[in-house]
């Protein structure tokens, strides 16, 4: 069986007596590779490579680190399709979908091949007589990231770009589910020129991340994940007085309201609630229908889940893809059962889907359910599955209420042609990406990623703007320069000093 292996520094390493966890085809079911788990030492030497590289990476020119993030960028646009294909094989999306993943992550890529522009400081001269003042940021040091497994690509891509074009050196723990998109994205920075031990990839399992989480040589922590492991890999790394930004989960709501064009909403519903099989973060799976919306909104969202062409995410015919793991599977299909125990209306059941020739896979169809209450699991967990759920509700004013009253707050949507119900809703809506028309409302690179509420865990977003103050720290400067040998007779003076 392939080993994919360790990796420490930029070298593979495997070990004699490592623990191996099972890389999955979820398309067919079988094991198709098993990865190296890192115990402690192993962290211990990726950070000890990190942190040499450091001293010199530091003090390197940001024109020559400009350098580098553009040439990774040809690079990971050249190795797109092997990208695309290596997701599909491990973690189930369709390609198509697998590229759009890619595409979204070199735009952070991009952001960062303008850091001698985002790293420029401020000056002011005279703020007294004969001083100056002045500002700039410098790097942390050895920081590290933790991510999921349903953007092996795109997520880390949201943090080392920024943390390495800043001066940082990085450690990244992907998930173990799909470990090879991080090794392909390591030999590209090697080609783009980066030097040895700036970009490790470490994988493991929880020994891996506690250990990441107490090392005392990493200086900061993005994690990206569900929101009771965001919470705890928050206070434990805060209690080690890191920088830590965690990102939890969430359960993404689309409010429509009558006026809305219901078919435009129904298709974009669809693809929010159903592409990558539900296993997005930013997936629509809560939909609050206003008054006479309703009943169209759901017949048209029937329709259009019936239609999905779910198989293998090679097959250029699918449209949606197996979850990641059998566990998954059964979580899903757990929560569907319970959603008809409740009494929800289920409306499109994908329970019992069989893909010809990958009756073994992990596939779960789409499912649709009715008449759904806030009291109900289906609704108040995040399910991370094609399971698409709509409420009712008899005003806006009770959508919003619902929206707001939700302990999530990472992305939500409003669908109407009304200016005025739109301005509202951006101003009022409790959550920190909102979409207007727009269902799944990921910011472009050079704004910032983020939720509120138990979406979020530390106070800086992802990316954009908030990327560079999180990967940096700010320093200082007031300076005089008096003549030499004009003030050798002056008495001292104990006095506090103010602008003159």
């Amino acid at each position: 069986m392939r080993t994919i292996p360790h990796w420490v520094a930029g070298s593979e390493t495997t070990g004699a007596s490592r623990r191996f966890g099972p890389v999955y085809n979820p398309a067919t079911g079988a094991q198709q590779a098993q990865v190296a788990l890192a115990e402690p030492s192993d962290v211990d030497a990726a950070v000890a490579a990190a942190a040499k590289a450091f001293a010199e990476w530091r003090d390197v020119s940001l024109v020559r680190r400009a350098r580098v993030m553009f040439a990774l960028r040809d690079l990971i646009e050249r190795h797109a399709d092997e990208l695309a294909e290596i997701i599909a094989d491990e973690h189930g999306k369709v390609v198509s979908d697998a590229k759009g993943e890619v595409t979204r992550g070199m735009e952070v890529v991009e952001y960062a091949c303008g850091i001698p522009t985002l790293l420029k400081g401020e000056y002011s001269e005279q703020v007294s007589t004969d001083v100056d003042a002045y500002s700039f940021r410098q790097p942390l040091g050895v920081c590290a990231g933790i991510t999921p497994f349903n953007f092996p690509a795109m997520v880390p891509m949201w943090m080392h770009p920024i943390a390495i074009a800043t001066g940082n050196t990085f450690v990244l723990k992907p998930s173990e589910r799909d470990p090879s998109a991080s090794n392909l994205i390591a030999r590209l920075y090697a080609e783009a020129g980066l030097p040895d031990g700036v970009f490790n990839v470490v994988h493991g399992d929880k020994v891996a991340v506690d250990t990441i989480l107490d090392h005392p040589g990493i200086q900061a922590v993005s994690f990206v994940g569900s929101t009771p492991i965001a919470r705890y890999v928050h206070r434990r790394a805060c209690d080690k007085a890191k920088r830590v930004q965690a990102l939890g989960g969430a359960k993404n709501h689309a409010v429509v309201l009558p006026d809305a064009d219901i078919e435009f909403a129904a298709n974009h519903l669809t693809a929010a609630g159903y592409g990558s099989a539900g296993e997005r973060c930013m997936a629509i799976s809560a939909v609050v229908a206003v008054g006479e919306a309703g009943e169209a909104l759901v017949a048209s969202l029937k329709h259009k889940a019936s239609e999905i062409n779910v198989g293998p995410g090679r097959d250029s015919k699918s449209e949606m893809g197996p979850v990641v793991t059998p566990e998954a599977r059964d979580r899903i299909v757990g929560y569907v059962d319970r959603g008809e125990q409740a009494g929800a209306t289920l409306v499109v059941d994908g329970r019992d889907l069989v893909v010809e020739n990958h009756e073994e896979g992990f596939f779960v169809g789409p499912c649709l359910f009715d008449h759904v209450t806030t009291d109900m699991d289906i609704y108040r967990d995040e399910i991370f599955g094609p399971v698409l759920v709509v409420l009712r509700a008899d005003s806006y004013a009770e959508a919003i209420d619902i929206v707001n009253a939700n302990p999530y707050g990472n992305g939500t949507a409003i669908f109407t042609s009304s200016g005025q119900a739109a301005k509202h809703f951006q101003r009022n809506v409790q959550v920190g990406m909102i979409g207007i028309n727009v269902p799944i409302p990921v910011p472009m690179a050079f704004y910032s990623f983020g939720g509120w509420k138990d979406s979020l865990f530390g106070d800086t977003h992802v990316h954009g703007p908030e990327g560079i103050r999180f990967y940096t720290r700010a320093k200082a400067i007031t300076s005089r320069w008096p003549d030499a040998g004009h003030h050798e007779h002056q008495r001292a003076t104990l006095q506090f000093p103010t602008a003159t």
